[in-house]
């Protein structure tokens, strides 16, 4: 064959290889997948009400996790009218006590009474889990216990639902029946109901509660194994589900318990009877509302959720986390958009919920968890009304979602943030009143509806009491400053870097590191006016700095008393370092940021990631130290703080090392 004869075949080959449909772009991971909570506006006061018993793991425990002051993680009120309080600790026991706090006392020791085969001291969810009281506990006694066995009962004892032949641990559902429902401390009998093996120390029975049904509810982890496997998707074994029982039947396998007639997977073929709904990685709390169920569930690599759980739902974990499809074996544990068949497989998404970063981009323990909560349904704190009330357990950050918006199959719930109030009035947060920046936040409620918040890190217990503005609004001043556009209205740190064409303020040249502690590069102050005290700062605002440049700034600077004392709100694309994007105090020191909005890893949503003019609103309520940053004409403040180190001050304009510009500025308040 000739060389013109291959040209002409390799050409054919070539035009035909164009026609052939090209194999579509896999889509890239999701950088953001669910906004930061916004500032509410609104704090909650907390009354300190106990302190529970110090407790300890036996033996003791190697995970840091687990050596907390004790594990009480949760607080209910016991049904039989007396207004008892119930708490019970992972460690093993469980306490009574009065509405105030007073009365304390061990009601039931379940470590005890278990004996050698309870186990405790390993895995976060392990010990005696959780308890759920009879709606009718005062006229027949009985309530439900969950709790972990490990040792002899692996050889000994036979798990009643299909479990994994290597269990470590077993999960143990009890029930006891008191023979004097009103005594102090429990005094009766006790019959095992349900026993189910897991194949690691994590995510087993995370919570039991009974429904407005009468039924009993039991909210089963994955085992720690849904990750790398099926176990959450197939309906022939009890892991990663929830499951419904009636504790008063005989219909079961084991012939313990019976199986609700309307148990949504009675019936079909190879499904456990049991089941309720499917597809969770570590169900953390559940709570009704209206006969509405509402899953808080920890995710595995970015998304924390909030699930409407209906009858027959799955919520996909394995194949999905939160709205996001999940990869097996990302190696950088990130999330992806969903695939454009997903509606066949009928998954049900969050309500609510919230994202964060991975450390160092990896896949190490987050340090975040999502814990579910309940809607406020008490009288005495009208602005909680029909908000549901949830929260990240390991920093002690307190969030709401309003439950007319948590729809199944609606767009999620917008998160808020709650800011944290002591009795006095105080504004500190939960890691401060638990005393360690590991808080283990957990929530409970009374008969009437009232919310209470307790923390691992010192054993103690507070009830919501009422609630504060945290924009409170103090003296707005008469004194006006604006139309500062020509040089001689300005200071900056270097004259040669700025412009001032007349109808805006331009820094066109990047500012240098300077001596001194860290703080921004470049600024001009506005020396035209008073200094204020109480001020708001209107303006807009540019980057100039091209988009495809990272790290990119600018600021507004307020309460400027000398270039070594300010306060600034750092307005930038990026959300996700600590320097970036928040509110900062400057104090003869490097700059702190003193924000609400950052959780370690993130903060706010980024303020400005174009190039287009933006509206900026800062408003300082020296008074208090209250700060707000609202953009763009938003209601709700991208970033709160409150600090009283600088009580006025004068407000300018800058960046580290960016260019930008500044227009339309008005400073309104009270002049010093």
């Amino acid at each position: 064959m000739s060389v013109r004869s291959l040209s002409v075949l390799a050409a054919l080959a070539l035009a035909a290889a164009t026609l052939v449909p090209q194999a579509a772009a896999q889509p890239g991971p999701v950088s953001d997948p669910l906004p930061t909570p916004a500032p509410s506006g609104i704090g909650v006061k907390l009354q300190e009400i106990a302190r529970l018993p110090q407790s300890s793991t036996t033996p003791a425990a190697g995970d840091s996790r687990l050596k907390q002051y004790n594990r009480v993680n949760y607080l209910g009120e016991i049904p039989d009218g007396s207004g008892r309080f119930f708490v019970p600790d992972m460690n093993g026991k469980m306490y009574a006590l009065n509405r105030d706090g007073s009365g304390q006392r061990t009601y039931l020791d379940v470590r005890a009474t278990i004996g050698a085969t309870f186990h405790n001291h390993q895995g976060l969810g392990s010990g005696f889990g959780f308890v759920a009281f009879h709606p009718q506990f005062a006229t027949n006694g009985k309530f439900y216990t969950a709790h972990t066995e490990a040792k002899d009962a692996l050889k000994n004892r036979k798990p009643d639902l299909p479990s994994p032949s290597n269990a470590v641990v077993h999960g143990v559902i009890t029930e006891w029946t008191a023979t004097n429902p009103r005594a102090a401390t429990f005094a009766g009998s006790r019959r095992e109901l349900l026993r189910i093996g897991f194949a690691m120390y994590l995510h087993g029975f995370q919570e039991i509660g009974f429904g407005p049904d009468g039924l009993l509810y039991l909210a089963v982890g994955d085992g720690g194994i849904g990750y790398r496997s099926d176990v959450p998707q197939d309906v022939k074994v009890p892991q990663g589900k929830i499951l419904r029982i009636d504790p008063a039947g005989s219909n079961s396998g084991n012939k313990k318990y019976g199986i609700p007639p309307s148990n949504p997977y009675l019936g079909k073929p190879g499904a456990l009877a049991e089941l309720y709904a499917i597809g969770m990685r570590d169900p953390y709390r559940f709570s009704w509302h209206n006969g509405r169920m509402f899953l808080g569930h920890i995710g595995e690599k970015v998304v924390e959720s909030v699930y409407e759980v209906k009858p027959g739902a799955n919520l996909g974990w394995g194949q999905r986390e939160g709205h996001l499809t999940y990869r097996r074996n990302d190696p950088k544990c990130q999330l992806y958009p969903l695939p454009a068949d997903d509606a066949k497989f009928g998954y049900t998404y969050p309500v609510a919920g919230f994202d964060h970063n991975r450390p160092n981009g990896g896949c190490g323990d987050s340090g975040n968890a999502l814990i579910g909560g309940f809607v406020y349904r008490g009288t005495a704190i009208p602005a909680l009304q029909g908000k549901y009330v949830y929260g990240e357990g390991v920093k002690g950050l307190l969030y709401y979602a309003d439950e007319k918006d948590m729809r199944a199959g609606a767009p999620i719930a917008k998160t808020f943030e709650l800011a944290v109030y002591d009795s006095a009035g105080k504004r500190t947060t939960m890691r401060t009143l638990a005393g360690k920046s590991r808080v283990d936040l957990r929530f409970g409620t009374d008969a009437a509806g009232d919310l209470y918040v307790l923390a691992k890190a010192n054993g103690k217990v507070w009830k919501v009491t009422g609630t504060i503005q945290t924009l409170e609004a103090c003296d707005p001043g008469s004194d006006v400053v604006s139309g500062v556009t020509s040089a001689r209205d300005w200071k900056p740190v270097t004259t040669s870097r700025w412009r001032f064409p007349g109808n805006e303020v331009v820094l066109s040249k990047a500012g240098a590191t300077r001596p001194g502690p860290r703080r921004p590069n470049e600024y001009a102050v506005v020396t035209k006016g008073p200094a204020f005290g109480n001020v708001t700062v209107d303006a807009q605002v540019r980057l100039d700095t091209p988009v495809s440049q990272k790290d990119r700034d600018v600021v507004i600077v307020f309460g400027y008393q000398s270039d070594t004392r300010f306060y600034y709100a750092h307005l930038s694309s990026d959300n996700k370092i600590y320097p970036h994007n928040g509110i900062f105090l400057v104090d003869n020191a490097d700059r702190l940021r003193i924000d609400d909005q950052w959780n370690g890893s993130v903060g706010a949503p980024p303020a400005v990631t174009d190039m287009k003019w933006h509206k900026v609103r800062i408003t300082h309520c020296a008074d208090t130290g209250s700060i707000a940053v609202f953009v763009d004409g938003q209601s709700q403040p991208l970033m709160t703080a409150v600090d009283r180190t600088l009580s006025s001050g004068r407000v300018g304009f800058g960046s580290f090392d960016n260019i930008g510009r500044v227009a339309d500025l008005r400073i309104s308040g009270k002049g010093v």
